[in-house]
């Protein structure tokens, strides 16, 4: 069959996306992998670097460390955040919004703020020190309450998914057979909810045995992979050695993301026609309760950010306790300064722009393309990678493929560009996932119908789907954004003295031991990224009213 005009348009933008990601991401992984084989001449050795990694008993105990610390995170993150999404979806308590407004609070902040915040709480001069009675807060416990504040909105945002999606008829029957609460939580709302809760626990370990910040904050001597990684490339510069540790550290991330895979094919329809949306009836000691806990979390989160704030606004902790404006002038610090933040907020600008069309480009092709389909498949497994790559690995891997002389892509090495590169690349497959979501509920009868009338694709493109899409769009957008400005691990090996960020200056101004405007520099990434929030809340209010008037109802 003769292929169209637009089947060859199809496969060139699939062919460059494509060529966009087998350059941000299999290339680099490529290059990784080849310098963890290789001695500090480029000579091929085998399995030489692996056998010395082994045989250092401090470095295999990184290992445990990590596995360690990934596991109780996840258990007590998991508990806590089922516990809280139960209490949003399940009861009738008061102030919903609000605890759910506080519970997001920790995707607006570096990782590694927490551990900042916990040194001033729990450190040798902290307030609360004497709480820990005789244990320190570096070292294994600082790391899981830290990462527990970090990860609980990410497991919560899944959790709450699966819990909404319940049948009424199934508590009806339940009610009916006068089944007790406990068991009609173990028989009903848990089966309807175990997958969301599998992806949360994975999507928990990945971030926590992944994470550098927390780790190099306040960990104290307890070595993790992350942080190997780091100590053998910036501290020892031995970068066969780092590849090394890089690539044991994208086993146990590959192997959550695989299982997770599998768990979700696994998944089937909870929700049919007939389902009637549950609502959860009044009960004053439940929801009493409820609101209890979800007050304690919230006093947990809001204490964390709240001593961050108080920190950054202290004169000298802890002998002159007066307020100040002190710690904000960045540019008398050592490790970072004012050009650091308006380089974050650039980079941000610049990742949400051009990764929004990537991503939101490459996923209409694989949705809405009727051609090419070996292409689609393809371009949706590479999209699907990210996901299973750490960002430190990533960082690290751009080093040896953009810095190597005969590479011709080379002069972004150093520059703006490769940090946008590498963000995009690492978050890609969330919001590409966000993406396909999106585009799955339009029907196709639009391409059909443009067909059909001999239309061109991308006129359908730009006038139908993309209004009706610009929630998830604007959703991708906000999403690259903030977590551009809050990024450590996948940026921390690629900035030069020109595109330092504020994000990498609060690890540098950490190191220097100044603590203090390490924490102001971390609040002003929390002012930005609520202050780009709330605005972005503002305009895609008036903007959807004017895109889609035709989601709202008219009456005569």
């Amino acid at each position: 069959m003769k292929k169209s005009r637009d089947d060859y348009l199809t496969i060139f933008f699939i062919s460059i996306i494509g060529i966009y990601i087998l350059i941000a991401l299999a290339f680099p992984m490529y290059a990784i992998l080849s310098k963890s084989v290789e001695n500090k001449d480029g000579i091929f050795i085998g399995f030489e670097n692996y056998q010395s990694y082994f045989s250092n008993p401090a470095l295999v105990y990184s290992i445990y460390n990590s596995l360690f610390v990934s596991i109780i995170t996840m258990v007590i993150t998991i508990t806590l955040a089922f516990i809280f999404a139960y209490a949003l979806t399940k009861s009738r308590m008061a102030g919903k919004g609000i605890f759910r407004s506080i519970a997001m609070i920790p995707i607006l902040v570096p990782s590694l703020l927490s551990g900042i915040s916990l040194i001033y709480l729990f450190g040798k001069q902290g307030i609360f020190r004497e709480l820990l009675m005789g244990y320190e807060i570096y070292g294994p416990i600082g790391i899981i309450i830290a990462e527990v504040f970090y990860t609980f909105p990410h497991a919560l945002l899944i959790i709450i998914t699966a819990l909404s999606i319940g049948d009424a008829r199934l508590y009806e029957a339940a009610k009916v057979l006068r089944s007790k609460s406990i068991r009609t939580f173990f028989t009903v709302t848990l089966p309807s909810a175990k997958y969301g809760v599998i992806s949360a626990a994975f999507v928990v370990f990945t971030l926590v045995i992944t994470d550098f910040g927390i780790p190099k904050v306040i960990g104290g001597q307890f070595n993790v992979l992350a942080v190997d990684v780091y100590k053998q490339v910036i501290g020892q510069q031995n970068f066969e050695m780092g590849a090394v540790v890089s690539v044991v550290l994208i086993f146990p991330a590959l192997l959550a993301f695989v299982v997770d895979r599998i768990v979700q094919r696994k998944q089937v329809a909870i929700l049919t026609s007939r389902s009637v949306v549950h609502e959860p009836n009044k009960n004053k000691n439940f929801d009493t309760i409820m609101f209890i806990y979800c007050s304690f979390i919230s006093v947990f989160i809001l204490t964390i950010i709240g001593m961050c704030l108080y920190a950054s606004l202290v004169t000298f902790w802890p002998y002159n306790l007066s307020l100040s404006l002190t710690n904000y002038q960045f540019d008398l610090m050592d490790g970072g300064g004012w050009d650091s933040y308006y380089n974050s907020i650039r980079m941000a600008c610049y990742t949400a722009f051009f990764g929004t069309i990537v991503v939101f480009a490459g996923a209409y092709f694989v949705e809405k393309s009727r051609s090419v389909k070996t292409g689609r498949s393809i371009l949706h497994l590479l999209s699907m990678m990210p996901m299973a790559i750490p960002g430190l690995v990533l960082g690290l891997a751009y080093i040896f493929f953009f810095n190597h002389p005969d590479n011709p892509l080379n002069f972004l090495y150093g520059t703006m560009a490769i940090l946008v590169i590498c963000t995009i690349t690492h978050f890609y497959t969330v919001s590409h996932l966000t993406a396909l979501t999106s585009l799955k509920q339009i029907d196709n009868e639009f391409e059909h119908v443009s067909s059909s009338l001999k239309q061109p694709f991308y006129k359908t493109f730009f006038r139908v789907t993309v209004p009706i899409s610009l929630p998830a769009i604007f959703e991708i957008g906000i999403y690259f954004f903030v977590n551009a400005m809050t990024t450590v691990s996948a940026v921390v090996f690629l900035y030069s003295s020109k595109t330092n960020l504020a994000s990498v200056a609060v690890l540098n101004m950490d190191d220097a031991g100044d603590i203090a405007p390490a924490a102001a520099m971390g609040m002003m990434i929390f002012y930005t990224n609520a202050a780009v929030r709330i605005v972005y809340v503002l305009i895609t209010k008036k903007i959807l009213v004017r895109f889609q008037k035709w989601r709202t109802k008219t009456t005569s």
